[in-house]
């Protein structure tokens, strides 16, 4: 089911600095971690970050780790992906997902997913 919506992508250049963000679309009921995860053309979708519910637990992917953050705000319903220092191996699909459990989020579990939104990192 696609209840999320991610925003905030675009056409950057390298060694810039994004935000992406995700909102509900739809009711979510219940303590759910968040993720992004991402596609780029002709790779797999792989994981790039994630938060448990409550914000104090995060897991990150080695190649954003140290120039990423996942934050969110449970009172608005967004969780939002802090990226800099972006390099052109970055550009994908970045997709939102969420599921109950962040240990199974981080290994690809997921409940809800987002359409995508689409990052270019020009070199």
């Amino acid at each position: 089911q696609f209840l999320l919506v991610e925003s905030g992508g675009g056409l950057v250049q390298a060694g810039d600095s994004l935000r992406l963000s995700c909102a509900n679309s739809g009711r979510i009921y219940g303590a759910f971690s968040k993720a992004w995860f991402r596609q780029a053309p002709g790779k797999d979708r792989e994981f790039v970050a994630a938060i448990n519910f409550e914000g104090s637990d995060t897991e990150y992917a080695d190649s954003v780790k140290g120039r990423s953050t996942i934050s969110r705000d449970n009172a608005k319903d967004t969780v939002s992906l802090k990226m800099d220092n972006l390099k052109p191996e970055d550009t994908a699909v970045y997709y939102c997902a969420a599921h109950p459990s962040l240990s199974q989020l981080v290994k690809g579990t997921v409940t809800y997913w987002g359409r995508g939104t689409q990052v270019t990192v020009s070199s």
